[in-house]
C-alpha cells in the first residue's frame, strides 16, 4: 500500500491542514501506517497533482496563510476502490527480532535492556490509544458508539492496533521471563556460543 491511500483515508475526517493531518497522522493513522510530516507534505502535493485532492488559502494575520485540504470526488472513489480490493498478505518486519533472532553468544544484558525497552514503548503507545479510545467514545460506552458513530473505521482500526501493541507486551514479558530462567541454568552454554 503507498502512502496515498492512508493520506485520503485520513481526510475522510474532513477539511485538515497539512499540519492537522499530520497530528491525526501520529494520533489514528499511525495505528496502522507511520509517515513523517516530510512525507505527508510531499505526497499532499502528489494528491492534489492527480485531483483527488483539493486545497484552499485561509490567510491569517500574523501567521503564514495555511492551505486546507480535502477530498474530490475523484478521490472519494479512489479510495472506494482501493478499499474494496483485497489486500496483500502482510509480513512481520521488526528489527528488534533480528537482534532476537542473533542474540545467542552476545551479551545477554543488552538482550534484555532492548526487550525492556520495547516493553516501555509498547506500555507508552497503549496509553496513548486508551486516550485516544476515551476521546472516539466521548462518554458513551463502546456498544454505544459503535451503534451510533457516523464513523467505526477509526475505531476498529484503534482495537487494532491495541492487539498488536498488547500482544508485543505479552511477548516481550514471556521472552524477558525465557532469559531470566536461562540466567539461573546451572548449564554454562546458555548464552554462550560452541566456539
Amino acid at each position: 500500500m503507498s502512502l496515498k491511500y492512508a493520506v485520503l483515508a485520513a481526510l475522510l475526517e474532513g477539511e485538515s491542514s497539512g499540519y492537522d493531518l499530520a497530528k491525526v497522522f501520529d494520533v489514528s493513522v499511525g495505528n496502522f501506517w507511520s509517515a513523517t510530516p516530510q512525507q505527508l507534505y510531499r505526497e499532499l502535493e502528489r494528491l492534489g497533482g492527480e485531483g483527488l485532492i483539493e486545497a484552499r488559502v485561509v490567510e491569517q494575520e500574523r501567521r503564514p496563510n495555511k492551505r486546507m485540504f480535502t477530498l474530490t470526488g475523484s478521490g472519494r472513489r479512489a479510495l472506494h476502490a482501493f478499499a474494496a480490493e483485497p489486500p496483500r498478505p502482510t509480513a512481520i518486519r521488526d528489527e528488534l527480532l533480528v537482534k532476537i533472532q542473533a542474540m545467542d553468544g552476545g551479551d545477554p544484558a543488552a538482550t534484555r535492556a532492548l526487550l525492556e525497552e520495547r516493553v516501555t514503548w509498547s506500555r507508552g503507545k497503549l496509553a496513548g490509544y486508551e486516550r485516544q479510545r476515551e476521546r472516539l467514545l466521548a462518554g458513551r460506552d463502546e456498544e454505544a458508539f459503535l451503534r451510533e458513530a457516523e464513523r467505526v473505521g477509526p475505531y476498529l482500526t484503534l482495537m487494532r492496533g491495541r492487539a498488536f501493541e498488547e500482544e508485543n507486551l505479552r511477548w516481550c514479558e514471556r521472552a524477558l521471563e525465557i532469559l531470566a530462567r536461562r540466567d539461573a541454568s546451572p548449564y554454562p552454554a546458555a548464552y554462550t556460543s560452541s566456539t
